[in-house]
Parts: structure tokens; C-alpha cells; sequence
């Protein structure tokens, strides 16, 4: 199919009118040219709803209110304000991000989605959306939403994540851009898909596709887009220190690279689970005592309940150990672990089901009157 076939300035109008009318107008990151406010906001929604963003943004502005502040401040605090938030990557790279535009572009983000897409955790899609709003330049997204609304109203029958069928529906975005209105275009078909054209119950009757989508016409709205064949979820297990000692708890900064990188955590002991039970699973005795060994004498040892993380392409069982010192060694210079201090934990670059833990266990122990912290 040619570009000039894909081309039809009625399905740009349609949109755009009823994006004025009808779209989101209100979110704190929108009626702005501010490129600072539409990136973080660009990069907060990344596989993240709009109603867990709010409040994050808002707060991340508090500490960082510009990009000059962000690339300034420690990655430490960047990963603080974004613990809980989830895809830890994004706060790494956007920091990363944040110190080039200030070293390369003086601060000001480049209108041209090209350089955009060249800075640390912008990909191409995200880099169009930042262009448009910022700056009113013309370029395509596809992020989740387009994807479904374009499977819908063209009724394209093949997996989105299949290369060939994205590079059709890329070719196809960028046939349909209009030439002026782009910022309405552009948040039209994100509202579209986020309010009307949702994954779930559609709301096809309100729909301004409803008239020419052949998903509707066909009766194949629930099965269009085709769905990724499902595989079996893969399950993983990990036995976790919880070290106390006079109102402290050790914790670990993880490596950058992996699942919580550059966050602090709880020391996991190796050649540990055997994945026998995922509730209880057994544990490897004489690698906790090995584990325990170079912070100190234990006291005494409890085995709390397992808790359970699910990440995108596996379940994570967590066993974890309360281990109460008797007595605590030096540390090691390394800088890996520090001891903190239990009333620390709240505002600390946790990841969130270890601080989760952490905090019910505070609440427990202290509603209880024991002396484990």
C-alpha cells in the first residue's frame, strides 16, 4: 500500500474537531510550550496511567521545577522522588537526559524529534509527542493508544508488535498528519484510545470513528488489535535479608542494570529457594548463615510471608528473613550497604514492594510493642 493510499485529511479533521470539544484540556502538564514540562510528563506516562502520574509529577516539580535543577541534583534523590512509580530505567535515563540538554541545547529542548529521539530514554514516538507540544512540529506517534484505535478503525488483523505490521502503521501515522492542528491531532488520538477507544469495554456509541471503523462495522471491536500469543508466565524466587539492629536496617544498592538498578533493596542470599512451594518455599540455611555472617551475630531469626511481584515478563516470589542482631559488624568500604534508619525508610529510592514490607512491618512491630527495630 502507497503513502498516497493511507492519506485522508477527513479522519485528521474528525479527530481534531472532537478533541477540541470533547478531549482532555485540564492536565497539569498540558496548555504549555514548556518543552521541560512536556517531556517529564511524556516520560512519566510511558507505560503508566494518567491517574498514577498526577501526583508524582506534581511532586517531582516540587524538588526539580527545571531542567537545570533536575541534571543538577544527585541520581540519588532523582530515584527518591521516582520509588513506586515502577520502570526504574525511566529515572536514570532521565537524568541522563536532563544533564545532556543542559550541556548540549543549553536547556532548551530541540524542536526537531530526530535529536530528540538521539537523547537518553526518548524513543521515537515519545521524541513526536514532545516536538509537537513543545513546539508545534509536525511528526507522528504510536504509542499504545494509536495502536488500537488504528487496529480498530482500519481493521488491521495482525499483531502490532510484529514488525511488519508496526512499519504499516507507521507509514500509515504518518500519511494521516494534518497540516495544521498538530497538537489537537496528537492528543486526540491519545485521548481517543485513553477515554473512549479503551483495551476494555469501549465506548463505541461516543466514538467520532464509530462511522467509518471497521472494527465496529465487522463486530471484531473485542478481538481487534490481535492480541500477543500468550506464553506461560515465567516465576522466579528470592530469599531476602531484613537485618536489624538498634532502630537500623541494612539495605543494598542494586546494581544499575536489572529489575530495581540503582535502588536500594534488601541483600538477597545466593543459591537460596528451592521453588518447591511458591508460598514456602525452602531455604538454603547454611547460605543465610553465610549471607548473615559479615554484618554481624544474629539474635534471632523469623520467616515472614512470601510476597509476590509481578513485573512484565515474570512473577517475583519474595522470601523474606527478619534477622535481629545481636551484634553489628564494621562495613565493608565498598559504599554498597548502609544501615538506615527505620524512620528513613518512608521517603527512601525503594523499590516499592520492599518498601511496602518494610512499612508494614514498622506498623506491625509498633502497634505490637516488640523490640525487633
Amino acid at each position: 500500500m502507497q503513502y498516497d493510499d493511507l492519506h485522508d485529511p477527513t479522519f485528521s479533521a474528525t479527530l481534531i474537531g472532537w478533541q477540541k470539544q470533547h478531549g482532555r484540556h485540564t492536565l497539569p502538564w498540558q496548555n504549555t510550550r514548556d518543552g521541560y514540562l512536556v517531556w517529564l510528563s511524556e516520560i512519566m506516562l510511558q507505560q503508566t496511567q494518567v491517574a498514577a502520574v498526577l501526583g508524582y509529577y506534581a511532586r517531582f516539580l516540587e524538588r526539580f521545577p527545571t531542567v537545570h535543577a533536575l541534571a543538577a541534583a544527585p541520581v540519588e534523590d532523582v530515584m527518591a522522588q521516582w520509588s513506586g512509580l515502577g520502570y526504574y530505567t525511566r529515572a536514570r535515563n532521565l537524568h541522563k537526559c536532563a544533564q545532556r540538554v543542559v550541556a548540549e541545547y543549553g536547556g532548551v529542548f530541540p524542536a526537531d524529534p530526530a535529536l530528540l529521539a538521539e537523547l537518553p530514554g526518548i524513543g521515537r514516538s515519545t521524541a513526536a509527542a514532545i516536538a509537537a507540544f513543545a513546539s508545534g512540529t509536525r511528526a507522528a506517534i504510536m504509542d499504545g493508544n494509536v495502536k488500537r484505535v488504528f487496529a480498530r478503525v482500519f481493521g488491521i488483523d495482525t499483531y502490532p508488535g510484529e514488525r511488519r505490521t508496526e512499519e504499516a502503521m507507521w507509514r500509515r501515522a504518518e500519511a494521516l498528519l494534518p497540516d495544521r492542528d498538530i497538537e489537537a491531532y496528537t492528543q486526540g488520538l491519545m485521548d481517543l484510545g485513553a477515554t473512549l477507544c479503551t483495551r476494555s469495554s469501549p465506548d463505541c456509541h461516543r466514538c467520532p470513528m464509530q462511522p467509518r471503523c471497521v472494527a465496529y462495522a465487522t463486530g471484531r471491536v473485542n478481538e481487534l488489535p490481535v492480541r500477543k500469543p500468550k506464553k506461560a508466565t515465567p516465576e522466579k524466587h528470592a530469599a531476602m535479608l531484613l537485618l536489624v539492629h538498634g532502630g537500623h536496617v541494612l539495605l543494598e544498592q542494586r546494581p544499575d542494570a536489572g529489575i530495581w538498578g540503582g535502588l536500594l533493596s534488601l541483600p538477597e542470599v545466593d543459591g537460596h529457594v528451592l521453588a518447591d512451594d511458591e508460598n514456602m518455599p525452602e531455604i538454603d540455611q547454611q547460605a543465610v548463615a553465610r549471607a548473615v555472617q559479615p554484618f554481624g551475630v544474629a539474635e534471632s531469626q523469623e520467616r515472614l510471608h512470601t510476597v509476590t511481584h509481578g513485573f512484565t515478563h515474570y512473577k517475583l516470589h519474595i522470601a523474606p528473613l527478619l534477622i535481629t542482631l545481636a551484634q553489628r559488624a564494621p562495613l565493608a568500604g565498598e559504599g554498597r550497604y548502609v544501615w538506615m534508619e527505620t524512620a528513613a525508610i518512608g521517603a527512601a529510592a525503594l523499590p516499592a514492594p520492599i518498601k511496602k514490607l518494610l512499612l508494614a512491618l514498622l506498623d506491625t512491630t509498633a502497634h505490637a510493642q516488640q523490640r525487633m527495630f
